[in-house]
């Protein structure tokens, strides 16, 4: 059971899942850490948590092992080196190093995409003041804008109704104790937090995204976010 009546003290933390290699996007190294406008790829996810008051504390989740980010005294994150072998393992035992640094069962989670380096702090604020008083949670998503094809043997099998159809974003959004719950029940292949918390039975809340919270995956989303990038700096 979910709390129906959510303490308005609970916490917001992020959870960066960032022990992926990347090899769709056939970069040389783990694709977060690949340079896009002028930085690795997941500073810019980084500092678009950072600038958000209402995140008590990021947790990145890295290879073990893994030193590529290195945080400081001023740093509004910290890694963990105990990433899995998939997401759902990268992310339960992020979970559980959260507990260590003070997370509690009701605090809320973000669970982002190293990879989705485009989302905005006004995206992220919008997802918390959607979700906050919500008896389950919710996450970022967009509304399907294209038809929509079911394939066999590489031809249209059939056209199928879009208009309840929604392309799944991150952050998602959940209670942490509720959130490990979901996880530890859907084994290690659920591909994200969401589909984790449906098989419990819950409806998340969806919460319009936007098209520029792509997850950079093949090797021409690197341009496309490098473009992204460079213009909302020329209007700053």
């Amino acid at each position: 059971m979910t709390d129906k009546h959510p303490s308005p003290s609970a916490r917001c933390w992020a959870l960066i899942p960032c022990a992926g290699s990347g090899s769709r996007a056939g970069a040389a190294g783990p694709k977060q850490y690949q340079p896009v406008a002028g930085q690795p790829m997941v500073r810019h996810t980084l500092a678009a948590f950072a600038a958000l008051p209402r995140i008590e504390r990021t947790l990145v989740v890295v290879t073990p092992g893994d030193r590529f980010l290195q945080p400081d005294a001023s740093s509004s994150w910290v890694v963990a080196d105990c990433g899995g072998s998939t997401r759902a393992a990268s992310v339960g035992n992020g979970l559980a190093a959260l507990r260590r640094l003070g997370a509690q069962e009701q605090d809320w989670v973000l669970v982002h995409d190293a990879a989705r380096c485009l989302v905005t702090p006004q995206q992220i604020e919008q997802l918390i003041a959607a979700c906050e008083h919500d008896a389950v949670g919710g996450l970022l998503a967009l509304k399907l804008p294209d038809t929509l094809k079911q394939e066999q043997d590489g031809r249209v099998a059939a056209t199928l109704e879009r208009g309840d159809k929604w392309l799944a974003q991150t952050p998602q959004m959940f209670r942490l104790g509720l959130l490990q719950r979901a996880l530890q029940q859907a084994g290690a292949q659920v591909t994200d937090e969401s589909s984790a918390v449906e098989a419990l039975g819950l409806a998340p809340r969806l919460v319009s995204g936007s098209a520029q919270n792509f997850k950079v995956t093949y090797p021409e989303d690197f341009a496309l976010a490098e473009a992204v990038l460079t213009a909302r700096r020329s209007k700053t």
